[in-house]
């Protein structure tokens, strides 16, 4: 993760990124819902496959505390559409191609697999408060509980 990554508390940068079959998202335009933010390296691969499958899942359950659920990458509008008709997928998708909201994120920066160094988005979710403050932040994320966790860490917040 790169040394801009947010905090809990700080306000959640806004930004407006195209989505999946659908309109542009812009976030404060989300307020006073809160949203779940989760950002993920690549369309179609088995770890971001689960979380989608995952977050697809628990959707209903979100959008009955009143949440919103975004799955954020930098893969194209077509790459997103063609993965979320391969895996049936209900949670939307947004696309950052260029890469600005993943470095405003601090979600963006170098990363080691098999030895092999690359710069990638490192998975991370952010819980964003109605009040448009981080209210948690999962990095680095192990993707088994990890939708699950983010609900009742949403059950929580909308109850407080």
């Amino acid at each position: 993760m790169t040394d801009n990554m947010l905090k809990t508390g700080d306000i959640a940068p806004d930004f407006t990124l195209p989505q999946d079959g659908g309109e542009p998202v812009t976030l404060s335009g989300l307020a006073p819902a809160p949203v779940v933010l989760y950002f993920y390296p690549k369309d179609n691969t088995p770890g971001c496959t689960t979380e989608a499958l995952d977050f697809s899942a628990l959707l209903p359950e979100f959008e009955a505390l009143g949440a919103k659920v975004f799955g954020v990458s930098k893969d194209s509008l077509k790459k997103h559409e063609n993965f979320r008709n391969k895996q049936d997928l209900s949670v939307p998708l947004l696309s950052d191609a260029e890469g600005d909201v993943c470095e405003r994120y601090g979600v963006w920066g170098e990363k080691k697999n098999y030895g092999r160094t690359y710069m990638g988005i490192t998975r991370t979710t952010f819980l964003i408060g109605s009040d448009g403050k981080i209210a948690q932040i999962w990095g680095k994320v192990k993707v088994k509980g990890h939708a699950d966790e983010v609900l009742a860490a949403t059950r929580d917040l909308v109850r407080s």
